[in-house]
């Protein structure tokens, strides 16, 4: 296992309690949209065992011609050990970077993508979106619903909608509005269906979605294989 240490070179208040991290770009290192990597802070790997405490699994909410690995995060004023000191990180500071994948690439296969997400989740879809804006190929369209309860909505500049580019744009501060959005979504029953979130905030959009006929196979998560299987089974027996 290859380990990216590497130094803070931005820090972005996005929202009173929404950071994106900017990295510098270590040499060798790539990734695609829809990347998540193990996010370590300094220390992490000091003993014998790895200190868990201090490793976080996070989305990249950039894409490389970007030329920063954009780490976009909640950080709140009741938070864990991990994230009250990553609070106090500052530019220049040492962070690491590895185990990098992607389980959520853009599908071009000529259909219709709804991008479902709740709060910073949100980072999760920005590389999405912003690869379809620069190649269309084989995408229909997007549409992309945001939950956020704060209202203090992520990445407005980029996620509004735009006729002419075939994106569409929504947020909402409650679940009632939210989840009726998603059953009108769901009445395109060939449609591709991504959802980034909380595990029980998953659970719950693939419900409200196996029940209006949307298949296992035509949902999208950010988990590795076993784990998609698990929640994918939730709702089967609808």
């Amino acid at each position: 296992m290859q380990i990216y240490w590497t130094k803070i070179n931005k820090i972005i208040e996005e929202t009173p309690e929404v950071q994106t991290f900017l990295l510098d770009c270590p040499e060798g290192f790539t990734w695609e949209e829809g990347s998540h990597t193990h996010f370590g802070l300094k220390g992490f790997n000091a003993g014998d065992k790895p200190n868990k405490s201090l490793v976080r699994h996070m989305s990249i909410s950039t894409l490389p011609h970007e030329n920063a690995i954009g780490i976009t995060t909640r950080i709140r004023e009741q938070c864990s050990e991990f994230k009250s000191i990553l609070r106090n990180h500052e530019v220049g500071n040492e962070v690491a970077i590895f185990k990098t994948h992607s389980n959520v690439p853009l599908k071009r296969e000529g259909k219709n993508v709804y991008l479902l997400s709740s709060g910073v989740g949100l980072a999760t879809f920005r590389p999405l979106l912003l690869e379809y804006f620069e190649r269309a190929d084989n995408v229909n369209q997007i549409h992309s619903l945001n939950i956020d309860s704060s209202k203090d909505f992520l990445f407005t500049n980029l996620f509004k909608s735009a006729p002419d580019k075939n994106f569409t744009a929504k947020f909402v501060d409650n679940r009632q509005d939210y989840y009726e959005e998603v059953k009108n979504l769901a009445a395109d029953k060939d449609g591709i269906f991504y959802v980034v979130g909380s595990d029980e905030f998953l659970k719950q959009n693939i419900e409200v979605l196996r029940e209006q006929g949307i298949k296992p196979e035509q949902i999208m998560l950010d988990k590795r294989e076993k784990q998609l299987s698990e929640f994918l089974s939730f709702g089967l027996s609808i």
